[in-house]
C-alpha cells in the first residue's frame, strides 16, 4: 500500500515535439521528450520555502533519472539560463514595444507588466528572438534602401539636361532626327500629333519643320550647308589659256548604210566584224591622225530605230555630224531622224554618200532628196559639204577628212588644256575582272590618273585610263575618248563628268545628288505590286527584267519595248541594268513573275541553277530586233484568241425512251448536217438554250455509232442532261480558236 502511495506522488509529463527546444535541453534529457516530476507534499507551518525542494524536478526518466544530480548543479544551470535569456530579452524589448502618446502628451505603454516578465517557456522559445533578429535585419535593409533612393534622387536632381547641336539637312526622317537629338522618336511623333500632324517614324519632314522641333526640345539646330555645286557648272573660258583642240565628229545615219565600215576604213581596223548581226548596238569612240598630223575624234552611233537616245546623245557632244547615206538606198527614216538631231544641236552636217562604187549608186538622187531637208550641196549654191566615198574601196576618204578639217577650222574649236577636267559619259559597262568601266569623252581640262571625280549619282578615283587602242595612259587631253576604272558603281550614259579637288568633296556632292534622286524615284517592285489592285478591265502586263552588257543597249531596249502598245496587253519593265545575270535578278523575276532577258550577257552558275530549279524564263539575245520579236510574241500569247463557232449539224427529238444502263435517250432525226460523237452540243427548246455541253453517245439501231448523217434517225444522249421533250432541237457545233497577234 505504501508503494502505491509512493507511485501516486510521481507525475510524468510529455513535451510537445512541435515546440522547439534548445540543444542543452535535449542533451540534458538525452533526447527524450518526457520528464518525471515528484509531487510536493504540503509545506508545514514555519518550514522554509526551499527547505524540502525535490531534487527530481524536471528530472528525465530512464538511466538519467537513476543517476542522482546534486541540487546545487540543477539550480545553477536553471539560474544561468534564466539570466542569459533575460539579458537577451532586455536587449530587444525596446524594439518590440512601441510606446504611444496619451492625450496628455505623456508616453503611455499599453503593454502589461506581465509581458515584461520572462518565463521559462519564453526563455526556451527561440522563435521569439529569431523573429526579432530578422525584423532588425529587415529594418537595416530598409534603411540602406532608403539611403540609396535618397542618393539616386539627389543625383537626378543634380543632373542637368544635355543640349545637343543637331545638324539639319534639307530633308530628314523622324527616325534620323530622333537619333541626332538622342531621344525617342515617339516623343517627336506625339509632339507632331499635338500640332495636328499625323506622322510615322519613317515620315520625311523638311528643314524648317525639323528646325522647329529641335528648338522645341531644347536643342540647338544647325542647318547643313549645301555642297558647293558651282564646280559642276562650266567655267567661263579665258581666251588667254585656250588652245585649238581636235574636232569631235559623230557618224550618224540609217541602219546598214555603212557607218561602222566607213570608220573601219578611216582607222584601218575591222570593228564591224565584231558586231552581232552586222549592226552597231552601242556607242564607240575613236581618235585618228590625218596625213597632215591633225587629230579627229569619231563617235560611232547605232542606226537601228531603237537607239534614238544614243543618236541624240551623240549629237549633243559633237562639233560636226557626218551623215552617212547609202548611194543605192537613199534617204531612210533614221536618216531623217539624224538630220533632226543635228539641227536641234545646231551643229554643221557633212554628207558622206557611201557605197558609191556599186552599179546601182545614184548620188544625184540623194542630193535631190536632201534638198527638202535644207541640205544643199555646194554645186547647187548651198553650204553643205558632200563627199562620195566607198568604205570598201577606200574611195575619197582623204576628201572626207579634208572636209572635216575645213569645217573645224571654220568653227575655231578651242579648249583649256590645263586645270580640272570635265566631260561626258558616252558608254558604261561592268567588266568581270575590272568592275565598272565607263567611256569618257574629255571636253575640257586635263584628266589625270588619281583624280577624284563625280558623274551622275556616282563618284570615284581614277585607278587606270585606257585609250581606244587598248594602251594604258596617265593623262587625257580635250576631245579624247578614254576608258576609266575606279567608279564605286556603274554610271549612266550621258551623265556629266567633273573632276573635284578631294575625296571628301566628291562624297559630299554625290551624297547630295543621291538624296535628291531618292525623293524622285519610285521603287519598280512597288509599282508592280500596285498593279495587282488594278481593275480586271485594265490591260494585262508582261513583267520584264533586262540585263545588258552596256548601259546604252539597256537604255535602247527599254525604250523600244516601252513603245509596244496594245489595248489589251502591255510590257512592264521591272528592272533595266547592266552586268551578268545574278541570283538577285532571278529572285526578283520569281517574285514579280517576270521574264529575264540577257542582252550580250550570261548568268553565273548560281543564277543559272536557281533559274532552272524555279523554272524562270531566261532568254538570251545578241541582236536588238530579235528581242523585240520575242516581246511581241510573248505579248501576243497573253491575248485572248478569237473564238468562232461552226455548226456541224442538228437533230429534232421525236420520242423519249429508256435504255438499261444508259438512261433516257432522245430518239431524234437528223435534219441538217451530221451528228458526231463527243462534240459540243446545245439543246434548244422554243428558241431558248436550256443546255450547253457535249454529246454523250449516239445509237443507231441499238448499236453505238460515231456519226449519223442528215435524214437518218438515231438515239442521242447528252452529258449531265436527261430532261428531253418532243420537238427539242439538239445542235452540234465546233469551237475554232484563232491566235491573235499584236
Amino acid at each position: 500500500m505504501e508503494e502505491k502511495k509512493e507511485k501516486k506522488k510521481k507525475l510524468t509529463l510529455s513535451v510537445s515535439s512541435k515546440k522547439p527546444h534548445s540543444a542543452p535541453y535535449f542533451a540534458q534529457n538525452k533526447g527524450k521528450t518526457s520528464v518525471v516530476i515528484e509531487k510536493k507534499s504540503p509545506r508545514k507551518w514555519g518550514e522554509k520555502k526551499f527547505q524540502n525542494r525535490s531534487t527530481s524536478f524536471n528530472k528525465p526518466s530512464g538511466d538519467l533519472a537513476s543517476k542522482k544530480v546534486p541540487i546545487n548543479r540543477n539550480f545553477d544551470i536553471r539560474k544561468m539560463a534564466e539570466e542569459r535569456a533575460t539579458k537577451r530579452f532586455k536587449s530587444v524589448k525596446e524594439d518590440i514595444l512601441q510606446p504611444k502618446k496619451s492625450t496628455l502628451g505623456k508616453e503611455k505603454s499599453f503593454t502589461s507588466k506581465r509581458e515584461y516578465k520572462l518565463t521559462l517557456s519564453k526563455a526556451m522559445d527561440d522563435d521569439t528572438f529569431d523573429g526579432k533578429e530578422r525584423s532588425l535585419s529587415a529594418v537595416k535593409r530598409a534603411r540602406l534602401k532608403a539611403k540609396k533612393n535618397q542618393d539616386a534622387e539627389k543625383v537626378k536632381q543634380e543632373t542637368k539636361k544635355v543640349i545637343h547641336e543637331v545638324n539639319i539637312p534639307e530633308k530628314i526622317t523622324i527616325q534620323e532626327l530622333s537619333n541626332r537629338m538622342a531621344m525617342q522618336a515617339s516623343g517627336i511623333i506625339k509632339h507632331l500629333l499635338g500640332m495636328g500632324v499625323v506622322a510615322t517614324i519613317n515620315h520625311t519632314i523638311d528643314a524648317d519643320t525639323a528646325e522647329y522641333l529641335v528648338k522645341e526640345f531644347g536643342n540647338i539646330p544647325i542647318r547643313e550647308k549645301k555642297p558647293d555645286l558651282n564646280i559642276l557648272k562650266p567655267e567661263k573660258k579665258d581666251n588667254k589659256n585656250l588652245k585649238s583642240r581636235p574636232p569631235i565628229v559623230t557618224v550618224m545615219g540609217h541602219v546598214d548604210h555603212g557607218k561602222t565600215s566607213l570608220l573601219d576604213a578611216l582607222r584601218k581596223t575591222n570593228v564591224v566584224a565584231e558586231e552581232h548581226g552586222g549592226i552597231t548596238q552601242h556607242i564607240g569612240a575613236y581618235k585618228i591622225e590625218t596625213e597632215k598630223g591633225k587629230s579627229i575624234t569619231f563617235i560611232d552611233t547605232p542606226g537601228h530605230a531603237a537607239f534614238t537616245e544614243m543618236r541624240a546623245r551623240g549629237s549633243k557632244v559633237t562639233d560636226i555630224v557626218i551623215l552617212v547615206v547609202a548611194a543605192d538606198d537613199g534617204v531612210k527614216p533614221q536618216t531623217i531622224e539624224a538630220i533632226k538631231h543635228a539641227k536641234a544641236a545646231k551643229v554643221p552636217i557633212i554628207v558622206a554618200i557611201n557605197k558609191s562604187d556599186l552599179p546601182a549608186a545614184d548620188s544625184q538622187k540623194i542630193k535631190n532628196e536632201l534638198l527638202q531637208y535644207e541640205l544643199i550641196a555646194e554645186e547647187l549654191s548651198g553650204d553643205t559639204l558632200f563627199a562620195e566615198v566607198s568604205a570598201k574601196t577606200k574611195k575619197n576618204l582623204d576628201k572626207l577628212k579634208e572636209n572635216i578639217i575645213l569645217q573645224s577650222d571654220l568653227l575655231e574649236l578651242k579648249a583649256n588644256f590645263e586645270g580640272p577636267a570635265s566631260g561626258v559619259i558616252l558608254e558604261s559597262r561592268i567588266d568581270k575582272g575590272k568592275g565598272p568601266v565607263s567611256t569618257v569623252l574629255v571636253t575640257d581640262g586635263k584628266l589625270k590618273k588619281g583624280d577624284f571625280f563625280v558623274c551622275g549619282n556616282t563618284w570615284g578615283k581614277i585607278r587606270a585610263m585606257i585609250n581606244d587602242s587598248g594602251n594604258n595612259v596617265d593623262e587625257a587631253l580635250p576631245a579624247t575618248p578614254i576608258e576609266i576604272l575606279g567608279m564605286n558603281k556603274s554610271a549612266f550614259a550621258g551623265d556629266d563628268f567633273i573632276v573635284v579637288d578631294s575625296e571628301d568633296k566628291a562624297k559630299e556632292i554625290n551624297d547630295y545628288r543621291v538624296e535628291h534622286i531618292k525623293t524622285k524615284e519610285v521603287s519598280p517592285i512597288l509599282a508592280n505590286k500596285e498593279s495587282a489592285f488594278d481593275n480586271s478591265s485594265e490591260p494585262k502586263e508582261l513583267a520584264i527584267i533586262i540585263k545588258s552588257d552596256v548601259h546604252g543597249s539597256s537604255e535602247a531596249l527599254k525604250n523600244a519595248i516601252e513603245k509596244v502598245k496594245h489595248p489589251e496587253v502591255m510590257p512592264k519593265i521591272i528592272l533595266s541594268n547592266i552586268g551578268v545575270i545574278t541570283e538577285t535578278d532571278v529572285t526578283l523575276a520569281q517574285a514579280s513573275n517576270a521574264i529575264l532577258i540577257g542582252f550580250n550577257v550570261r548568268p553565273n552558275k548560281e543564277a543559272k541553277k536557281l533559274a532552272e530549279n524555279n523554272k524562270i524564263t531566261v532568254k538570251f539575245f545578241n541582236v536588238i530586233y530579235e528581242v523585240l520579236d520575242f516581246i511581241n510574241d510573248s505579248l501576243s500569247g497573253l491575248l485572248k484568241p478569237d473564238v468562232k463557232e461552226e455548226v456541224v449539224g442538228s437533230a429534232e427529238v421525236q420520242a423519249i425512251f429508256k435504255v438499261s444502263k444508259v438512261g433516257k435517250v432522245a430518239g431524234s432525226k437528223v435534219i441538217d448536217g451530221e451528228i458526231t460523237n463527243n462534240l459540243n452540243a446545245r439543246l434548244i427548246r422554243d428558241g431558248n438554250v436550256l443546255y450547253t455541253g457535249r454529246i454523250g453517245s449516239i445509237f443507231r439501231e441499238k448499236n453505238a455509232a460515231k456519226q449519223v448523217s442528215a435524214g437518218l434517225e438515231c438515239g442521242i444522249t447528252l452529258k449531265d442532261f436527261a430532261d428531253f421533250k418532243e420537238k427539242d432541237v439538239i445542235e452540234v457545233y465546233k469551237v475554232i480558236e484563232t491566235e491573235r497577234r499584236i
